[in-house]
């Protein structure tokens, strides 16, 4: 399972994904400081909290593993430093199964019955793994051999969707495929058939659904949609995706009918959650 010595252009894409590049990131656009007023900004945070890091117990289950990646919502031709990241977890063996599934079949079957799902489980956080990110920070083999792996599950399944930064070419096919998602929602089709329909998890449709209440409840407030995309944290493209499949709602009974349901089933969590908190 050696791998060969990472390209310098393939190390330069992932120096710029690690906690120090996120937090500079973040603090550069958030305060519009410097590059060297974000680093002075670092060293001190490290010096700080060094002592700290590390101390709690991982609530994570076995085989799970985190990866920093780029944001979903952020733009192809981008450069990666000025991109936003998202620290990601990620299940990377399952236990038994793996178990089974490596014994018998061996390290290239168990790398193709994860990566789909592990490029599925980094979207439904709000994120897009590369083929670097798979090759030298999960599965430690080449990128030469994930694009191979990527190939086989391509022949063997061409509509599965496999999201990839390097194969979603800008912010589109992952709007729609999340507002196609809610769609189905709205249409009235189970979770099961959902995930089973758009190879996606239970989780990630739940978030899926998540957001586009959120957005139609604060849309119902006559809030914005770019203050909608800074309260959720979305995109602007996506909020104005949901926006548009709200207007559709209007004109359809079924969609309204469905719609209504899951504003109802949201504001039944956010009031059981303030019951909860009450009790407390």
């Amino acid at each position: 399972m050696g791998s060969k010595r990472p390209k310098r252009s393939e190390i330069d894409r992932l120096s710029v994904k690690t906690l120090d590049d996120q937090f500079l990131t973040e603090i550069q656009k958030g305060l519009n400081c410097s590059p060297f007023e974000g680093e002075a900004v670092l060293s001190v945070v490290r010096e700080v909290f060094a002592p700290l890091m590390g101390i709690q117990p991982t609530s994570a289950p076995p085989g799970t593993m985190s990866v920093i990646a780029i944001d979903a919502d952020e733009p192809a031709g981008k450069p990666l430093a000025q991109c936003r990241k998202r620290t990601v977890s990620l299940l990377v063996h399952r236990g038994a199964e793996d178990d089974r599934l490596l014994h018998r079949s061996g390290p290239e079957a168990f790398r193709r019955a994860r990566i789909p799902d592990l490029c599925q489980q980094a979207l439904s956080q709000g994120a897009l793994l590369t083929r670097e990110d798979l090759a030298y920070r999960v599965l430690f083999i080449s990128p030469r051999t994930i694009s191979r792996d990527l190939s086989a599950l391509r022949c063997a399944d061409p509509d599965a969707p496999i999201p990839l930064r390097g194969t979603v070419q800008d912010i589109g096919p992952v709007l729609t495929h999340r507002v196609q998602i809610v769609r189905l929602a709205l249409q009235g089709k189970t979770m099961t058939q959902i995930c089973q329909r758009m190879h996606h998890s239970p989780a990630a449709v739940a978030n899926y659904l998540s957001t586009f209440t959120r957005c139609a409840q604060l849309h119902e407030k006559q809030i914005t949609a770019s203050q909608i995309a800074f309260l959720l944290d979305r995109s602007r493209g996506l909020i104005d995706s949901y926006l548009e499949l709200l207007a559709e709602c209007r004109s359809d009974q079924t969609l309204a009918y469905h719609l209504a349901e899951l504003l109802r089933l949201g504001i039944s969590k956010k009031k059981n959650r303030r019951v909860r908190e009450v009790l407390r």
